[in-house]
C-alpha cells in the first residue's frame, strides 16, 4: 500500500473514532470532497484536543496552541518543528493531535492553505480563551468563544464548497451554523463542565437563555443551506443540523442525549429524502 493510501486509511479510522457527528455525513460525500473534508476536520480536531485536554495546564495549552498557530501560517508546514513541539506531551495528547502533519499532507493542494489558515486562527483564538480562563461574561464573549471553536469550522467548510464546485454561501450564516452546533454541546455538557469548575454560560443566564441562543443560531443554519444546491453537500450539512435539533428537543424533555436508534433513523430519513 502506498504512503498516500495508508495515510487516507489512517485518517478514516481516526475520523470514525473521534467524531460521532461528522463521520457519517463525510462518508456520504463524493471523492475528493470526502477526503478533503475529512482531512480538514482532523486538522481542527487536532488543535481542539489540545484545548480540551484535562491533563495539561493553561500555560502549556497556550504555548502549544500559539506555536501550532504560527507553524500553520508558514507556506510549508514544518512537520519536524511540530513533532518537536508536541514530543514532550506524547503520552498526554491523542493520535489525532500528534499527527497533524499527516492530515495536512492528504489535503488537496488547491484548498490546503485555506484549511491551514482557518485552523491557525482557531488555535490562536483558543489560546487567548485559555489565557482568559474561559471566563464568559456575556453574549459577546459567548459569540467570540463559539466563533473560534466552531464558527471557523463553518467558514472552512464554505471555503471547501467554493473550491469544489463554486458553491457560494453566506459567511455569517456559516458561522451561525457552527455556533449552533457548539451551543448544543454546551447545553449537553453543562453539568459535566460545572463539576470540573468550568462554565461556558454567560453570567446571569438561565438554561432557557442558552436554549434561545442555541435555537437562534440553528435557525441561521437553516438559512445557510438555502444557498447550497449540490445534493451531497446539502446531505452533509443537513445531518449534523437534524441531530442537533433532535438533541435540543431531547434536552428539553430532560434526556441527556438522543439514542443510537434515533441517530440511525434521522440519517436514513435524510438519505432517502
Amino acid at each position: 500500500m502506498s504512503e498516500a493510501k495508508q495515510l487516507q486509511k489512517d485518517a478514516n479510522n481516526i475520523l470514525k473514532q473521534t467524531s460521532r457527528t461528522f463521520y457519517i455525513p463525510i462518508t456520504l460525500l463524493k471523492s475528493p470532497l470526502n477526503q478533503t473534508v475529512g482531512s480538514a476536520y482532523l486538522c481542527m480536531r487536532a488543535v481542539d484536543e489540545i484545548e480540551d485536554n484535562e491533563e495539561l495546564d493553561s500555560e502549556t495549552k497556550q504555548h502549544l496552541l500559539r506555536s501550532t498557530s504560527k507553524l500553520l501560517k508558514q507556506d510549508n508546514f514544518d512537520e519536524q518543528g511540530y513533532r518537536e513541539l508536541v514530543h514532550p506531551y506524547d503520552t498526554q495528547l491523542p493520535e489525532v493531535t500528534l499527527r497533524l502533519g499527516d492530515w495536512i499532507k492528504i489535503c488537496p493542494a488547491g484548498i490546503v492553505e485555506n484549511v491551514k489558515e482557518s485552523t491557525s486562527v482557531m488555535a490562536a483564538g483558543m489560546a487567548d480563551w485559555a489565557e482568559r480562563g474561559w471566563d464568559i461574561k456575556d453574549e459577546t464573549d459567548l459569540d467570540d468563544y463559539t466563533y473560534y471553536v466552531a464558527g471557523l469550522v463553518g467558514v472552512m467548510l464554505s471555503d471547501i464548497w467554493k473550491w469544489y464546485d463554486g458553491t457560494e454561501t453566506d459567511r455569517e450564516l456559516a458561522i451561525g451554523y457552527g455556533r449552533g452546533l457548539q451551543a448544543v454541546n454546551i447545553l449537553r455538557n453543562q453539568d459535566e463542565d460545572s463539576e470540573r469548575g468550568v462554565s461556558f454560560v454567560p453570567d446571569g443566564w438561565t438554561r432557557d437563555d442558552l436554549f434561545t441562543y442555541t435555537e437562534k443560531n440553528l435557525a441561521k443554519a437553516d438559512e445557510y443551506m438555502k444557498d447550497i444546491n449540490t445534493r451531497t453537500i446539502k446531505l452533509f450539512c443537513r445531518i449534523p443540523l437534524a441531530l442537533a435539533k433532535r438533541t435540543v428537543k431531547a434536552l428539553k424533555e430532560g434526556r441527556e442525549k438522543i439514542s443510537r436508534q434515533e441517530v440511525e433513523t434521522i440519517v436514513e430519513d435524510i438519505k432517502n429524502d
